[in-house]
C-alpha cells in the first residue's frame, strides 16, 4: 500500500484512505487494484515473454478500461526494471532528473517498489511510495522524478494518452 513521504520534515501519511485523500487534493489520482488474481510467475518473473505481459494487460483490462475512460488513455504496455536491465544504473540516472510530462505519468505496480516524487500545488514536494498493487497517475505538467527502492525492481503497467506525450520535458 501507498505511502506518502514529505521532503521538508520526513513525516508519513500512511492507510489507503489517508493517502488516497491527500493525493486528491494535489490533483494526484491513486486508486488500489491489488494483484491477488495474478499467478505466481505474472507477478514475480521479470523475463516475460510477450505473451504473459498482455496476460498481466487482460487481467486488468476492466481497470484500464475504467481509467481510460475517465482520462483519455489510449495505450498499455508493461515495464519492468530490475537488476536483470542492461544499463540500470544509467536508466535510473535519467528518470531523476525533475521533469515533467504534457500527458499524465500513469503507473500501476505489478510488482517491486518505486518511488514517485512530486512537486505539489503548494510547491511543497511529497514522495508517493509505490508497491505492488497501487496505480498513480502524475498529472501532466507537474515536476517530478522516480526512482526505485532497496529491491531496485519494479514492473508495471504503464498507460498512455499518446507514447509521444510522456516524453520528459527537463
Amino acid at each position: 500500500m501507498a505511502k506518502v513521504r514529505f521532503h521538508d520534515n520526513n513525516e508519513y501519511i500512511t492507510g489507503r484512505e489517508a493517502v488516497e485523500a491527500y493525493l486528491n487534493t494535489q490533483e494526484v489520482i491513486y486508486e488500489f487494484w491489488g494483484t491477488e488474481r495474478l499467478n505466481d510467475r505474472l507477478r514475480d518473473a521479470y523475463d516475460l515473454s510477450d505473451e504473459e505481459k498482455q496476460q498481466i494487460l487482460d487481467a486488468f483490462k476492466p481497470e484500464i478500461d475504467d481509467i481510460s475512460a475517465r482520462r483519455g488513455y489510449s495505450t498499455a504496455d508493461i515495464v519492468m526494471l530490475s537488476d536483470k536491465t542492461p544499463n540500470l544504473d544509467a536508466l535510473l540516472n535519467k528518470f531523476v532528473d525533475e521533469h515533467h510530462h504534457t500527458d499524465d505519468e500513469v503507473r500501476f505496480c505489478v510488482d517491486g517498489h518505486g518511488i514517485f516524487a512530486i512537486q505539489g500545488k503548494d510547491g511543497r514536494y511529497f514522495d508517493v511510495e509505490l508497491e505492488a498493487g497501487d496505480l498513480i497517475s502524475v498529472p501532466s505538467y507537474y515536476r517530478h522524478y522516480f526512482t526505485l527502492m532497496e529491491d531496485r525492481k519494479i514492473k508495471a503497467i504503464r498507460l498512455f494518452i499518446t507514447p509521444a506525450g510522456w516524453e520528459a520535458i527537463y
